[in-house]
Order: structure tokens, then sequence, then C-alpha cells
């Protein structure tokens, strides 16, 4: 026998070893094994069991309604119903599918492409993916909850819609939110599927109309149906509904502007010059907003954007137009201000102003001091007085009252305009483009000038105010229900370095534009209320003239300011000036049925 046989200790140490390198392995086999279940697989798997035990479901707000100036509702909501569905269970069961696609009347292949959208969200979150599915379709859903365990109705809101007035550019609409938008939204709590204002006022304020979502969480059995809230509710968030919205906008006004611009093209703009607030909005053509509620038809979308009319695009706030006529009054205020006129200067009118080998042309007025050149809107006066003030002037003044910048209404959807500055006109025509004809065509709103409606109802206001300008909304206040209270917002204000004295002038030259006889709106006087007024006919290079007015009242005490355009109808004294009036009228006598206006004379024609 050899002596390694004999020795109980031969190889002891190295099996020993060894013995332990496995065990060493093989725990740490397990632990490796347990630590990816924990760790990496861990969340996975945690979803997947809560996703089996618990259920999240999401109780949408209602947004909030909006109402007019003296309570009058505009817009609310009825229940709206929401297919929503989690993706994980759901994208496993065939039968669950064929079988929603028939209770929702679409081919499966509608099902997978809405599936397909949401491949990079959450799998363990129900995700709305059919909306307004019809109260008669959610039922049958809700029937085959045993079955369809992966599927929720969720009641959303639909907006409904006061049906005398359209205010469809105003108010805006809201939609299903983008793929772009929720990428930069999420931190905001917004999910695929939600609602998101897209325009108007909707779009504006959608952090006062969303309202806030509850969340509910439910206990479910092994087959994923329902059996009890979970932890008696403790968990749940509570759903907040959205602000209710009061505006400055008068119905009864609003009403009778669309109803006057029916059939037109062109914009109309209401404002209380003592808040800037507006009064009433209308853009016609326009559309209907009941279109963009709920499920929209995409043949909807089309025939509106193929429209010639353009009835989707704000005349009101993003047409912009030359002034014409109505641009006098502040060639009138520069040129008082800058002492280039007094309230007695003199200018005479043959009829015609040669200029640079060129004739520019007017009725013949004889002397004319500013007062009767407003009057009257006599075009030589104001060759002669831009001439005089030359464009840098222009400029500072335009610039003053807003023109070619934003006026910051609280609508969303808002163009500058244009006003051709001395470095535009340097770059666009070369040296010295700022001097001779162009500014001659200046003073009385012709050439590259381009204004909006809403800064001529802005620009006539702070007239009426006597320098001071407001920045026009069409928010008055919202009711905070958090904070169980009205709140009212206020508005940028400023004052014009413009003496009062000056603004004086012009009202008296506005009054008699309407009120004394051989003024050019004379067809828009109302008995007993001093309205100060001015017409204006805008050259069109691409159509007949476009017809302008702009006016206020009462001139003691202003409580409204208004700007009219109707496109391609001539003489603003004949078409705008009496839809001015019939606004007018309604605002001051909202009971009474507008009298016939008075006929202009044959100069209030040309003008």
């Amino acid at each position: 026998m050899s002596r390694a046989s004999n020795n109980p200790s031969f190889g002891g140490n190295l099996r020993l070893n060894i013995l332990r390198v496995l065990t060493l392995l093989i725990v740490a086999v397990y632990i490796g094994r347990l630590a990816h279940l924990q760790i990496v697989k861990g969340s996975i798997y945690r979803l997947e069991s809560q996703a089996q035990a618990v259920k999240e479901e999401i109780v949408e707000p209602f947004r909030g309604n909006i109402y007019d100036r003296n309570g009058k509702l505009l817009v609310h909501n009825e229940p709206s119903y929401t297919v929503a569905i989690t993706i994980n269970g759901f994208s496993k069961d065939i039968g669950s599918r064929l079988l929603l696609a028939s209770l929702l009347d679409i081919d499966t292949s509608e099902i997978t492409k809405q599936l397909g959208k949401y491949i990079k969200e959450s799998h363990y979150k129900p995700i709305k993916m059919f909306k307004d599915v019809g109260i008669e379709k959610a039922a049958l859903i809700e029937e085959y909850s045993d079955i369809l365990v992966d599927v929720q109705i969720v009641v959303e809101s639909k907006r409904l819609y006061d049906d005398k007035i359209t205010m469809a550019h105003s108010l805006g609409y809201a939609r299903q939110i983008s793929e772009a938008e929720l990428e930069s939204l999420k931190e905001k709590g917004y999910r695929p599927g939600d609602l998101i204002g897209k325009s108007g006022i909707e779009k504006h304020y959608e952090d006062y109309l969303k309202g806030t979502k509850g969340i509910k969480y439910v206990a479910v059995n092994p087959f994923g149906k329902r059996v009890s809230s979970f932890n008696e509710g403790r968990d749940d968030k509570l759903v907040s509904n959205g602000y209710d919205l009061y505006l400055t906008i008068d119905r009864r006004l609003q009403e009778t502007a669309e109803s006057l611009m029916a059939k037109r093209r062109g914009a109309l703009v209401a404002i209380d010059p003592r808040d800037g607030g507006i009064l009433a909005i209308a853009s016609k053509p326009d559309f209907h907003l009941e279109d963009f509620s709920g499920r929209v038809s995409p043949e909807v979308y089309r025939r509106l954007s193929n429209d010639p009319g353009k009835p989707l695009y704000s005349r009101a706030t993003m047409s912009a137009y030359p002034p014409g006529s109505t641009w006098k009054m502040l060639v009138a205020l520069a040129g008082l201000q800058e002492g280039v006129i007094t309230p007695n200067t003199i200018s005479y009118c043959s009829g015609s102003f040669p200029y640079g080998g060129r004739t520019y042309a007017c009725h013949a007025h004889g002397g004319v001091n500013v007062r009767r050149a407003i009057q009257a809107s006599c075009n030589v006066f104001f060759y002669r007085l831009a001439l005089n003030l030359g464009m840098h002037r222009l400029q500072k003044y335009a610039k003053l009252f807003g023109f070619g910048e934003l006026t910051g209404v609280d609508i969303s959807d808002e163009k500058k305009g244009f006003f051709p500055t001395v470095d535009w006109l340097r770059k666009k025509f070369g040296k010295n483009a700022e001097r001779g004809g162009r500014v001659v065509n200046y003073g009385i709103g012709q050439g590259e000038i381009n204004v909006t409606p809403l800064q001529m109802a802005n620009y006539v206001a702070t007239i009426a105010n006597k320098g001071q300008m407001i920045q026009p909304h069409i928010l008055r206040s919202y009711y905070n229900n958090i904070a169980n209270r009205q709140e009212y917002l206020k508005f940028p204000t400023k004052v014009l370095p413009i003496d009062k004295t000056n603004f004086d002038i012009i009202q008296q030259g506005m009054f008699d534009v309407v009120n004394v006889p051989g003024g050019t709106a004379n067809n828009a006087k109302i008995h007993g209320i001093s309205v100060c007024g001015k017409t204006g006919t805008a050259q069109n290079p691409h159509g007949a003239d476009h017809s302008w007015f702009v006016c206020f009242a009462p001139k003691e005490n202003p409580t409204i300011a208004i700007a009219v355009i109707v496109e391609n109808a001539g003489f603003g004294s004949t078409v705008a000036a009496p839809i001015a009036r019939d606004v007018l009228f309604k605002h001051f006598f909202p009971d009474s049925i507008p009298r016939p206006p008075v006929l202009a004379d044959s100069i209030a024609l040309r003008d």
C-alpha cells in the first residue's frame, strides 16, 4: 500500500478549496439572478403585477364654461365618450381586438393602427384612442367589460355653443393634442388623446380652461374585473374642472355685428375705450365651431381650407389693409404736436396736388384748416402735411399708436400689420427713398402701410381717450373654483406724449364728419348721440377698393369705439359707415330697432 493512500489528509486542502470555489460560484449565480430579477427586471414585473392587481382610472375634468360680460352662456359642455386602452394586456389578446372592432363598427386594422401610434407610450396606463364614440357604443363596451378587461370608457367634455353667434376665430376650438405638443407639455400632465386649445381663447387661456385630472385606483381580480376601490380611495386624486371665463363681449352686440357683416368679406371690432375690453369682434366669412367639436371629419377641414373666402382666417386680427383716410387723424395729431401746423393753419385745395412730375387727386375744397380737412377728408391738406412732417416723424407717431406691432390681444392669433420705416425704405428702394412721392401717399394712408381692424379699433379708442392706450383684451375675469372667488385681470395702459388739446381738435373734426353737413359720414348720425367718426376708401391693387369706417361715441364720455372694413365694397361712407351706425344704435338702444340712416350727400359718397 502506498503512502498516499494511507495519508488521510492527502488532497484535503485542494478538495476543500475546490468545494469552496464551487459553492461561491453557485451562490454568485443565484445572487446575480436574483439581482437581475429584483433590480433589472423588478420595475417591469412590478408594473405587470400592479396592472393585474390595481388599475388606474383617469377622471377627466370638464373644460371651463365661457360667458359674456352679462353672464350669458356662450360655450359649455356635454359628456363625450372615449375608448381608452391599456396596451400591455390588450395587444396580446386577439379576441378582445376582434370584439372591440365589432362593437365600434370598424376594421381591426384601425385598432392596430391606433396601437402603433402609441407604441412609445406606457403600456400599463390607459391611453385614449377612440374619441366621441357615442353613448350607445360606450354602453355596449361596458356590457362586455368582463371580456374587454383592458378597455375602459372615459367620460370627457364636448363643446356646445350659443346658436345665435359664431365668434369662431375668437373663441377658437380644442382638439386632440399633437405628438409635437405632447413632447413639450408632458410635464404639465398632458397625456396621449387629451384635448388642448388650438386657437383663440381656447388656446390663449388653456391653463385656465383645462382643469386638473382626477385619478381613481381600483382593485381587480385575476381576470381583470374591478372588485373594489383600492385602499378605500385614500390614494385617489380628486378631479378639478376648468375655470369659467367671463368675457368683455356683449352677446347682443356680437350678434348684431355678425348679422350686419353676413355675406360680406371683412371685419368689425368694437372696444370699450374705458377699459380696453372688446365688446364685439366679427370676421366674415367664418365657420361653425360645432364642426370642430368632438370627432372631426377630414372632409370638413379640407372643405374649409380650400374655400376661396378663407373662412379659417381671422380678418379681424390677421388681415392687414391700407387704412386709407382713417389714417388722417394720426397725421393731423403728428402735425399739431410737432408744431408743423396749428388749429388755424389754412391749406388751399384746388382739387389736385402736383408733386414730382405726378398729380395727386382730391376734390376742390378751397381753403381748409385741420378740423375741416378731417370733416371733408381733404387729401391735399394731408399730402402737404405729410411732406412737411417727413418720414422720421410719421414713423415716430405710427409707432406711438402701435402700428407695425402686435397689440397683445389675448386671442393668440394676431398679425403686426406693417409700417414702412426709414431703414426699410432705404434697404428696399435705396438712399433717400424716404423722401418724395411715397411720403405723399403715406399722408392719406396709402402705399405700403397695412393695418389690422383690431389695430384700427385700438387706435380710435385711444383717440377717444385723448391719448390713453389700453391693451385690447377679451377676458374680463375668471372664476377660480379652487379659491371660490372671481378673479379680475389687469392689462397694460400707457399715455401717449401728445397734448390733450390736440386730441380735442381731432375729436371735433371727427364729430363734424358725422354731424355737420358736408361731412363724409352724415349717414352714421344718431339722434341724441354725439358720434365721432372717419370714413376711408382704401385703394386695392387686386380689385375694388375696401370700405373703412372708424368711430367712437359719445364724444363727451366715450363708451364704445368701432372699426369696420368691408373688402372690395367701395366708399367707406356708403357701406362701412351704416354698419357701424347700426352697431352703435344697438349699443345705446339695445331694445330698439334702428331707424333708416340719413342719406349721405354727394361729397360723402367720395370717401
